[in-house]
């Protein structure tokens, strides 16, 4: 590692980066993070630019990208690789878009069961709970369709 300022022990680095040291450990056994040497008769050190790297895997995860995926974004990391990391992106935007319609069809279904359950006057069966027994494509009145079933 080039850092010239290695402190940090792996506990350090995890407060640092508000990670568990269990995460770190995981991320180097997948490559996403290098283990530095361990001088004779002392402990591993890191510093900045490994803080750095959790960040920035850290964001890439909020952004929904897989691990799969910031691996292939930390290979682009030079700065140079900018219309293979624009295609990345474009990717996720097209799936992040796909799950925001697939939530918005689930939002409807339980909107409406939701509807159902209000409109129930007296002691007889919930909707909900007799839409879940019968299964959300089930073939009685309840029948909703889900995203990605087919009507």
């Amino acid at each position: 590692m080039s850092d010239k300022t290695n402190s940090l022990t792996i506990g350090g680095l995890a407060r640092a980066a508000n990670v568990h040291i269990e995460t770190i450990r995981y991320y180097q056994r997948r490559g996403l993070l290098a283990e530095p040497q361990r001088p004779a008769g002392s402990i591993r050190r890191y510093g900045s630019s490994d803080i750095d790297r959790l960040m920035f895997i850290k964001s890439a995860q909020q952004l929904g990208f897989s691990l799969d995926e910031v691996n292939d974004l930390l290979l682009l990391d030079d700065g140079t690789h900018c219309q293979q990391a624009s295609a990345l992106a474009e990717h996720k935007l097209d799936d992040v878009r796909e799950k925001i319609g697939r939530l918005k069809k689930i939002e409807k279904v339980l909107g409406d069961m939701v509807v159902r359950c209000h409109a129930q006057q007296g002691n007889i069966t919930c909707p909900l709970i007799a839409a879940l027994h019968e299964g959300i494509t089930g073939t009685g009145k309840h029948h909703q369709t889900l995203p990605g079933e087919s009507t």
